[in-house]
C-alpha cells in the first residue's frame, strides 16, 4: 500500500508540477520554516534521510534554481537550505495537489471508522520504541 500511494503521488506531483517526491521533501518544511531556512541536518532529520543523500538532493535542486545553500556564520561545518522565490512558488502550486491526490487516493476510499484505525495504527508504529 506504501509504495503504490507513493508511485501514485510521485506521478502526480511530477506531472502537476514537475517536481519529484524528494523535491516536495525538501520544500515542503523549508517553505513552514521560520526564514524559508533550515539548517542542513535539520531538514535530513524531518526527511529521514542520511546527509549525503539531502546534500546530492540539495545540488539538483540548486541547479534548478528552487533552493540555495548558505554556509552558516557560527559553524564552519554546518549550512542552510534556503528555499528561493521559484522553489516556494511551485510548492504553493504542489501542495494543494498533493494534498488532494493524497485524500482521492487515501481519505476518500476509506470508511470515518476505517480512517480512525489507521490513525491508530501508524500512531503506535511511530511511537513504538523500535530500534532505529
Amino acid at each position: 500500500m506504501s509504495q503504490l500511494l507513493d508511485t501514485e503521488i510521485s506521478r502526480g506531483l511530477r506531472m502537476d508540477i514537475g517536481l519529484s517526491m524528494a523535491d516536495y521533501r525538501v520544500l515542503a518544511p523549508l517553505s513552514e520554516a521560520p526564514d524559508h531556512r533550515l539548517r542542513m541536518q535539520d531538514l535530513a532529520s524531518r526527511a529521514h534521510w542520511e546527509k549525503s543523500r539531502l546534500s546530492h538532493q540539495v545540488r539538483r535542486m540548486e541547479s534548478r534554481r528552487l533552493v540555495r545553500r548558505e554556509e552558516c556564520a557560527t559553524d564552519a561545518r554546518g549550512a542552510f537550505a534556503i528555499i528561493t522565490p521559484e522553489g516556494l512558488q511551485a510548492v504553493r502550486k504542489a501542495a494543494p495537489l498533493h494534498v488532494a491526490r493524497v485524500r482521492r487516493l487515501l481519505v476518500d476510499v476509506l470508511s470515518r471508522e476505517q480512517l480512525q484505525a489507521l490513525a491508530d495504527v501508524c500512531e503506535t508504529v511511530v511511537e513504538a520504541p523500535a530500534e532505529r
